[in-house]
């Protein structure tokens, strides 16, 4: 079957939903009105105009959406976390797998699948003059890319960058999200601060500093034992947990050091309706 585009069809036959008729059309309904409120937790209520349908835009962002403000670590670095981020995540779901993954770089442990703009953009378009005061932006974000990811890697068969702490660039504006799609929640996310430098975040200015510590720390201690990075280790410390709560969503920035946070009785699956499935956004 070839890979379907985005949206996916009304009426098109799905195999992953619970207690849903397959045969039947899709469930997803155009709203009567063109504004959505969106609940806003601890920080200024916003009225942001849908730009688009749900009806054909799956990954649009709920009008019943929980949006929440946070800060962690010695950094105060802000987080918005986004609890009924979609209307209907099965739809997702249901895209993701029909699609084709293949390994993308050699940092994430899994397979990825990319998403088109005009696909993944409505999930953040609405909120987009909230990210850029929380972030401090010098302007409206820009889309860079996006991937559904499933984690397939065993834990014996991880490289040593993938059981260290990452950060997915040096520069402070570009922001990463994160929609946990996993219905078993089997995985969050958590951020540390490196021992020696007490860095929580890298910047360009930082990066020697911080390549210079983790190379001398590795003489000191070894490499990383085998599996899943979980809590402290001799060279990272643990600052921040967040659970990968179904239909979850995370904005964070994507210097800051961090990892996926899996359990002791993790096992990865392959299949985009069992393992443990994200779609991950970046943008500056």
């Amino acid at each position: 079957m070839a890979t379907p585009e985005w949206p996916i069809p009304l009426g098109q036959e799905l195999s992953c939903r619970r207690g849903r008729n397959f045969s039947q059309q899709s469930e997803i309904r155009k709203p009567n009105i063109d504004k959505i409120r969106i609940r806003l937790i601890g920080i200024p209520r916003y009225i942001v105009r849908a730009m688009s349908p749900p009806s054909s835009q799956p990954l649009a962002l709920s009008a019943n959406a929980r949006i929440s403000q946070e800060a962690f670590g010695a950094e105060n670095q802000p987080m918005l976390m986004i609890d009924g981020a979609l209307n209907d995540p099965a739809a997702v779901i249901e895209i993701a797998a029909r699609q084709s993954y293949r390994q993308i770089g050699p940092y994430y442990p899994g397979l990825r699948a990319p998403v088109p703009e005009p696909a993944a953009w409505p999930l953040l378009q609405p909120a987009a003059a909230l990210i850029a005061s929380v972030f401090n932006l010098k302007r409206a974000p820009i889309f860079e890319e996006c991937y559904l990811s499933v984690i397939t890697a065993q834990p014996d068969e991880l490289t040593t960058i993938q059981k260290l702490p990452h950060f997915d660039g040096t520069e402070s504006d570009r922001l990463a999200v994160l929609l946990y799609l996993d219905r078993a929640e089997q995985g969050g996310t958590a951020f540390y601060r490196q021992r020696s430098t007490g860095f929580e975040s890298i910047t360009e200015a930082r990066l020697p500093d911080y390549e210079a510590a983790l190379a001398q720390g590795m003489r000191e201690h070894g490499r990383p034992t085998a599996g899943y990075l979980r809590g402290d280790t001799p060279l990272f410390e643990q600052i921040h947990t967040v659970a990968g709560v179904h239909n979850r969503a995370i904005i964070y920035r994507g210097n800051t050091l961090h990892c996926g946070l899996l359990g002791k009785q993790f096992k990865p699956k392959a299949d985009p309706c069992k393992g443990r499935l994200t779609l991950n956004m970046f943008f500056a």
